[in-house]
């Protein structure tokens, strides 16, 4: 008798894969990437590729109003640095009249150089006090460095004034009498000092950032064959 015949494998059923790993299925997460895990961990880790957005927004506001509050020490130095502008009162008929005692003087430069060169200083002093604390750096951070320093200015300038000579010349000169001397108000002339403290924050923040700032790892150029893990 004839041995019977061993029936053929069911047509859904495939023969088991000899050549190699099996690859995995279209849509398969990555090796290392647990299945469900949220975009942006690493591995069994759980960890985030830095903190989120709303951490450094209001990481960035806390800078922003520590650069803006250091322009009341700005208005001081400029207070206390720049150079007076002589003012001389004097009385024609009924009038009283101010003029400069010294009409070629450029002491009104000074003041706003003055203004101008602190201004420079407290830029890259801020930029640089934030990038020590926070190196990481990013859009919000950028934007509250130079917003805070232009706060900050504005903040320097109202404070300057307000520490310095009276605004009112003719009721000071009437107060010291006829034909002394006094200093005028502080003022700038130049309004575009004001730019001078966010402009030299954002210049020294962005190339300490990119001088020294975190960097992202360099792509393999040569990867893994596929199926093959680094151990």
């Amino acid at each position: 008798m004839t041995a019977p015949l061993t029936p053929p494998p069911p047509p859904n059923e495939r023969s088991s894969y000899q050549g190699g790993p099996v690859p995995p299925p279209v849509g398969a997460h990555a090796v290392g990437t647990p299945p469900g895990a949220p975009y942006g961990t690493h591995g069994d880790h759980g960890e985030q590729d830095g903190p989120g957005m709303l951490t450094e927004v209001r990481q960035a506001a806390v800078a922003a109003v520590a650069v803006a509050l250091s322009g009341v020490l700005l208005g001081v130095l400029w207070w206390k640095l720049a150079p007076s502008v002589p003012l001389v009162g004097e009385v024609v008929g009924d009038r009283w009249l101010v003029y400069l005692k010294e009409s070629e003087g450029e002491q009104s430069v000074g003041v706003d150089g003055t203004f101008t060169l602190l201004a420079l200083a407290f830029g890259a002093l801020s930029a640089v006090a934030v990038f020590l604390l926070r190196r990481r750096g990013g859009v919000p951070l950028v934007v509250a460095v130079g917003a805070g320093g232009l706060l900050g200015s504005l903040l320097a300038w109202r404070v300057g004034i307000w520490l310095g000579p009276a605004q009112d010349v003719v009721a000071h000169a009437k107060e010291v009498g006829k034909g002394v001397t006094f200093s005028a108000p502080l003022k700038l002339g130049a309004k575009g000092a004001l730019l001078a403290w966010p402009i030299a924050a954002l210049v020294v923040h962005l190339g300490l950032t990119g001088l020294f700032g975190p960097r992202d790892p360099e792509p393999d150029p040569w990867p893994a064959p596929y199926g093959k893990t680094s151990a």
